[in-house]
């Protein structure tokens, strides 16, 4: 789940992202303050909380990590309003975490991307395309899980790059917003002693 929270621009709503709607149509069904978003699979792919202040005080603009406690009180609402089928998880795992570069070939079909297998937490193996210049087996990496938000809020979904199925994205330091970032292109390397699966702060949009 995604959480995004941004009373100055959108009002005091606070917009759970749950899935890809895959471009397909949505409906939505409302019920008091809350509307449950879904696409023409019958998928969850959002829910918008409104006048979200009126049972929780919320901080920070963009993305924002509700507690578990907080989300025990947006379940409440839910089954307040009448959702009854709709529970948010407590506890999720990160979606930025450090990486560690399997295997890097070159794509069958394109001049400049790659195909590596990254390990994630968990010992899981993902297969990401990569387009940077600098990329390379062995290398300890910054991956976007799907279901990331990056700081410029582009959403991390599973896609396919010239026929090659891609299950995330290795950053580089300007896409995370890190602070000092480097103006050459290339993603960011992280040290030998970073430790594979730790999650990975990212910046924030300006």
């Amino acid at each position: 789940m995604i959480y995004s929270y941004n009373p100055q621009q959108v009002g005091d709503t606070l917009l759970v992202i749950a899935a890809d709607d895959k471009g397909l149509e949505q409906s939505v069904e409302r019920k008091f303050n809350i509307a449950v978003i879904k696409n023409s699979e019958g998928t969850l792919v959002g829910l918008n909380f409104f006048q979200l202040s009126d049972f929780m005080t919320l901080a920070g603009k963009g993305q924002v990590y509700p507690t578990e406690a907080q989300i025990q009180l947006l379940n409440q609402q839910l089954q307040l309003s009448g959702f009854h089928d709709i529970q948010l998880p407590t506890t999720e795992a990160p979606k930025f975490v450090v990486g560690y570069v399997k295997t890097c070939i070159e794509h069958p079909d394109s001049d400049h991307l790659h195909i590596t297998e990254t390990e994630v937490d968990n010992g899981e193996v993902l297969q990401i395309v990569c387009g940077a210049a600098n990329i390379a087996a062995g290398q300890k990496v910054v991956v976007a899980k799907p279901g990331a938000m990056m700081p410029d809020g582009m959403l991390i979904w599973p896609g396919v790059l010239r026929g090659v199925e891609s299950y995330g994205m290795i950053c580089s330091a300007r896409e995370l917003h890190l602070s000092n970032a480097p103006e050459k292109k290339g993603i960011l390397v992280l040290p030998e002693d970073a430790v594979v699966g730790e999650a990975f702060a990212v910046g924030s949009a300006n």
